[in-house]
């Protein structure tokens, strides 16, 4: 593949996609949080709604289309397309390999409907979310830790890090966010939660 032929009208659609359920975040997060919502809890928002409409509608068409004997690689359509750009940089998505598939269950089976319950009680500032965003962290942790780590181990056969869209944009910064916010998300959950606590404590005692 020729560098012209690297960034297509696929790949331009595929990330155009990305960016309208970004803005759909930050809009829905205007409209629904106080204007007097700390950053804090405007950019979790942001992030819950970018999180779960993604992993709904992404990983959601992913699902169809590689389990029942489908494969992306065989399947046609819009989203089928999009994947199959995906796979330019990671063939297991095209394949239905079954550690992927098995980790997308979970996240939107689990990841999905934690995130809009996470989103409602940030609606009603109730600060049960914050063992609840713990609970999604480490899921999403855990997913794109068991998606990369066994294909490190046998030397990355699948991915392509030729050209830096496939590198640095599909497997690096796709990725990597659901690696940096969740575990932002962590510090600031444990920070309430510890600091609760403490506060409570200290309450007891005296």
């Amino acid at each position: 593949m020729s560098e012209q032929q690297i960034f297509t009208a696929t790949s331009a659609l595929s990330l155009a996609g990305v960016a309208g359920v970004a803005f759909a975040a930050a809009a829905a997060s205007r409209a629904l949080l106080p204007r007097n919502a700390t950053w804090q809890n405007r950019v979790t928002f942001m992030w819950l709604t970018f999180d779960g409409t993604m992993h709904l509608i992404f990983e959601g068409s992913f699902l169809y289309l590689s389990t029942f004997g489908r494969s992306v690689n065989t399947s046609t359509g819009v989203f089928a397309e999009m994947w199959k750009e995906y796979t330019l940089a990671d063939t297991r998505w095209g394949v239905a390999d079954p550690t992927v598939v098995s980790l997308e269950i979970l996240t939107v089976l689990v990841g999905v409907p934690l995130c809009w319950y996470i989103l409602t009680l940030l609606v009603k500032n109730d600060p049960a979310r914050h063992y609840w965003i713990l609970v999604l962290s480490v899921v999403e942790l855990y997913g794109g830790w068991m998606t990369f780590c066994p294909e490190w181990l046998i030397g990355s056969p699948s991915l392509n890090t030729s050209n830096v869209l496939f590198l640095w944009v599909y497997l690096a910064f796709m990725n990597g966010i659901w690696v940096v916010i969740p575990l932002w998300l962590m510090v600031d959950s444990y920070n309430h939660i510890a600091g609760s606590l403490r506060e409570a404590a200290k309450i007891k005692r005296n």
